[in-house]
């Protein structure tokens, strides 16, 4: 193993391995809604996370949705807006795919992913081979915690059993990865495959866990 790449990988999900939604899949998703602009994408993520940490079902997430547009979805309509909702997070990066099966060769890797339970099954039916390059698979809804809270990292951390110092966490989101470096996690704010070889190709530098964090 190259001195510069740290003892463990944890990488997320969506917006580095797994691609963001397509203009075309947020399309079919709207269309299942029969709403668009803000007063849909506004409260869809605004009141994911609960979805995410498998505090919520997808019908009451979406029945929440609803409500917050001030309309109601009937229970065909939620089943077709999960369904649609699924599609939109199913695609990865063939690259990043590739390369984490490099990496998995080279040291340990680990996944930190926000899924809801219905695209955590969705996911695993859709990319096993990809998942099982994953020594610790940690999924927000099984977990109970959501990124950036500290308990999905040290959760993670806890199964790898390893110190924060030993790892890298590499994310699309700032407030996520500042979230992790707070715990002393090294910390990667993705943009792209070639910006991560060559932050592995510099000294691995844990961050020193700040108070609070």
């Amino acid at each position: 193993m190259s001195e510069s790449v740290p003892p463990v990988l944890v990488f997320d999900m969506f917006g580095v391995i797994a691609r963001h939604q397509s203009p075309e899949s947020l399309l079919a998703i709207e269309r299942a809604a029969r709403l668009s602009g803000p007063r849909l994408w506004r409260p869809y993520w605004d009141l994911r996370a609960p979805y995410d940490r498998g505090d919520r079902s997808g019908r009451d997430y979406w029945r929440t949705v609803a409500g917050a547009a001030e309309t109601e979805f009937g229970d065909d309509q939620i089943d077709e807006l999960i369904a649609r909702d699924l599609d939109s997070w199913s695609e990865v990066d063939d690259e990043m795919v590739e390369f984490v099966a490099d990496m998995s060769g080279q040291t340990r890797v680990a996944l930190l992913s926000n899924l809801p339970a219905d695209l955590a099954a969705h996911v695993e039916r859709l990319h096993r081979p990809l998942l099982e390059l994953f020594e610790v698979r940690a999924f927000s809804c099984r977990i109970g915690h959501a990124k950036p809270e500290a308990e999905v990292y040290t959760w993670c951390l806890e199964r790898l059993g390893v110190p924060a110092s030993d790892t890298m966490f590499v994310d699309d989101r700032t407030e996520n990865v500042r979230a992790a470096e707070r715990l002393g996690m090294a910390g990667h704010l993705f943009v792209s495959l070639d910006e991560l070889r060559r932050a592995l190709k510099e000294p691995h530098r844990a961050t020193t866990p700040r108070a609070g964090g």
